[in-house]
């Protein structure tokens, strides 16, 4: 314990105590959503909420003491404090408002919300008041961008701080892949982020979907997230202008976000041309392409215009672990289902909101072994693992079959331990996959149109515990509890 609280230095509480109030102003926004529609059943859990967070965030950050500077484990243990506490003042809203919410559901849901899986345990969505609705899009909005990220946005100022906690906050690959400094890297996300919500929201209120409906469809595409304000998700608009936008937002949601900034900001084309992005996106377009004759084939759509469209955009929405559905992809033929189930673990590119191993990694595992086979074959050969014009040190290569290798070893657990709480092998088996990955919808009853209400409090909890562990990307969470003298 004496060591613990050597490590919780005063420099932690503070900070944790600025991520509560950003989440404390996003609460204050949804009251006056609340206002808006006539003080709806969502006004005073909400106020309550708010309340609570910012005072419990007032007096974290106000009174304790400045401090200097911050350790590389201070920063680690912000980071992953930051999203555990996060969530469990989200869930706040849930439980003063009742109805579904269980102490269990309402802490599932938001943890869902903020690490962007997007599952629910909601079976009737559209009964949930507006301010409510918009308090769950944003906490996909915050975790998108990362908790971590907005409290860095409004540090007074410049700090070892600030630089500790963006590299930590932002992975290896992502570093490496775009040379940003330190300190501008929190507004490279930043001015991506809000622009390209401010150009979904444009785009859809001007496909015919309502502004509210687009405001909380955009906060959830921007941070691949999926929470949808309808039941049966973007499937309820009936609309192919809609869906378009939708999936071309996903898929530059997947994207690194230095590389937009590069293209938008700076014109450099180059940056879309990267080995990472050609990869990621030949792949999976390869892969809706597959999935689309495969629908036309096994006759599930009567046109080949209707497999494309929902074949594409099922296919884009899980590979950025966005979660979406136009369609009911849990009875689709096991070839498609199958593809889908190995989207979800690759997931999008390092340095987006996307979830999953990341592409970048497997291509670089990939490379890896061929490099190996190559040695193999020329043992006095020397052969570098190259990504493009890169030489990726073998630091690099063995932390990413590392993580790899964890992430497998934690899919197989975290389902090992479902089955053993009841859960069907299929079920326990893409819960596992779709909430390490954070990408949201399994098959069967889990399917794209589904939800994890039937699941018992214990499955939902480990579920939850496996959602913050895939978004902080596994390494962080065991970081906090590796305190040593």
């Amino acid at each position: 314990m004496a060591s613990f609280t050597r490590v919780v230095a005063p420099s932690v509480v503070k900070n944790i105590g600025l991520v509560l109030l950003a989440n404390a102003l996003f609460m204050a926004v949804s009251v006056l959503v609340s206002v808006c529609y006539r003080f709806d059943s969502g006004f005073l859990p909400l106020l309550l909420s708010t309340a609570v967070t910012a005072s419990v965030g007032f007096f974290l950050f106000f009174l304790v003491k400045k401090t200097e500077g911050i350790a590389t484990r201070e920063g680690y243990i912000v980071v992953v404090l930051s999203w555990i506490v996060s969530c469990l003042f989200g869930m706040l809203p849930y439980l003063f408002w009742g109805g579904e919410f269980s102490l269990i559901n309402a802490w599932y849901e938001s943890v869902s919300g903020y690490t962007t899986t997007g599952s629910t345990i909601l079976t009737a969505v559209e009964a949930i008041p507006h301010s409510l609705l918009f308090w769950r899009a944003s906490t996909h909005w915050i975790g998108g961008m990362g908790v971590v990220i907005f409290m860095l946005l409004i540090l007074p100022e410049v700090s070892s701080v600030r630089l500790r906690l963006s590299r930590i906050e932002m992975s290896t690959l992502s570093q490496e892949s775009y040379r940003f400094r330190a300190k501008e890297k929190v507004r490279v996300i930043a001015y991506v982020y809000f622009g390209l919500t401010l150009l979904q929201t444009l785009c859809l209120s001007l496909a015919g979907m309502p502004v509210f409906d687009a405001v909380c469809h955009s906060f959830s595409t921007i941070a691949t997230g999926g929470f949808s304000i309808r039941n049966a998700s973007i499937a309820s608009y009936n609309s192919v202008a809609i869906e378009t936008i939708i999936l071309v937002f996903m898929v530059v949601s997947s994207l690194h976000f230095g590389m937009i900034f590069l293209f938008l900001v700076k014109k450099n084309t180059s940056s879309l041309t990267s080995v990472v992005t050609r990869y990621y996106l030949a792949f999976t377009l390869a892969v809706g392409m597959v999935i689309s004759l495969n629908l036309l084939q096994s006759g599930q759509y009567d046109s080949i215009g209707t497999c494309l469209r929902h074949g594409l955009f099922q296919t884009f929405s899980i590979a950025s672990t966005t979660g979406f559905a136009t369609t009911d992809s849990s009875v689709w033929p096991g070839l498609s289902m199958l593809i889908l189930f190995f989207l979800m673990f690759q997931g999008g590119c390092s340095g987006s909101t996307a979830g999953g191993i990341k592409a970048d990694r497997l291509l670089i595992a990939f490379r890896s072994v061929r490099a190996h086979i190559t040695k193999k074959l020329h043992p006095r050969s020397v052969i570098s693992v190259r990504v493009g014009e890169q030489v990726i040190d073998s630091d690099v290569v063995f932390e990413v079959h590392l993580f790899i290798g964890l992430f497998f070893f934690l899919f197989f657990v975290v389902a090992l331990l479902l089955v053993a709480l009841g859960v069907t092998l299929t079920e326990a088996l893409s819960a596992s996959a779709a909430h390490i990955s954070n990408v949201g919808p399994g098959f069967g009853n889990l399917g794209s149109l589904g939800n994890y209400h039937a699941f018992n409090g214990l499955s939902k909890f480990v579920l939850s515990l496996t959602m913050i562990l895939g978004r902080i990307e596994l390494f962080g969470f065991f970081i906090l509890f590796s305190f040593r003298k």
